[in-house]
């Protein structure tokens, strides 16, 4: 049997208006303590792209950057056991998910939802968006190509090009990606 893994802690600024979720870091991530610090994952490389923070920079500078923009981080799993990194080996009996109802509650700024990962989208529609209740209804969700290098169906500047259409700023400060999902 596999270790109990523990995620990372949320990103997350008070004014925060986006949140990006990914399912639970990859061993890499959690080695280090740091959201997407395998190096061939695309993250912080949309992250320059999209929203013009440095993938150079310093973890810590990056997270207080991602925050000015009033983007959040974190994962719809807290604890879960998983043999390696790839979200397909994670052991579904044993999920446990973050507090979401919490967190949408200390930040009624959050207005969008965007998941990294098609695996991310379906643990929070199966074990979290059920258990919210009507006030979190206002959430708009998206469900974004995984950056992920194991998610290689799309090439890289597709994923980008996806990333940025969901994460667009508008109005300096505001973020717009149409109608969002299905949840």
């Amino acid at each position: 049997m596999s270790e109990l893994l523990t995620g990372l802690p949320a990103v997350i600024a008070p004014c925060s208006r986006l949140l990006i979720l990914g399912s639970l870091p990859g061993a890499e991530s959690l080695r280090r303590r740091e959201y997407y610090a395998h190096p061939r994952n695309l993250f912080w490389e949309v992250i320059e792209q999209v929203c013009d923070k440095p993938r150079a920079l310093p973890y810590e500078e990056r997270l207080a950057r991602m925050k000015e923009t009033r983007l959040a981080l974190w994962d719809v799993v807290a604890r879960c056991r998983r043999e390696g990194s790839l979200d397909s080996a994670i052991d579904p009996a044993s999920v446990v998910p973050n507090d979401f109802a919490a967190v949408f509650h200390a930040h009624p700024t959050i207005d969008t939802v965007c998941f990294n990962g098609q695996k991310a989208a379906a643990l929070y529609r199966r074990l979290v968006r059920p258990w919210l209740d009507a006030s979190c209804g206002r959430i708009v969700y998206h469900t974004l190509p995984s950056t992920s290098p194991a998610h290689a169906a799309l090439p890289p500047a597709e994923k980008v090009h996806r990333w940025r259409m969901a994460l667009k700023p508008i109005a300096g400060d505001r973020f717009t990606a149409g109608k969002g999902d299905r949840f």
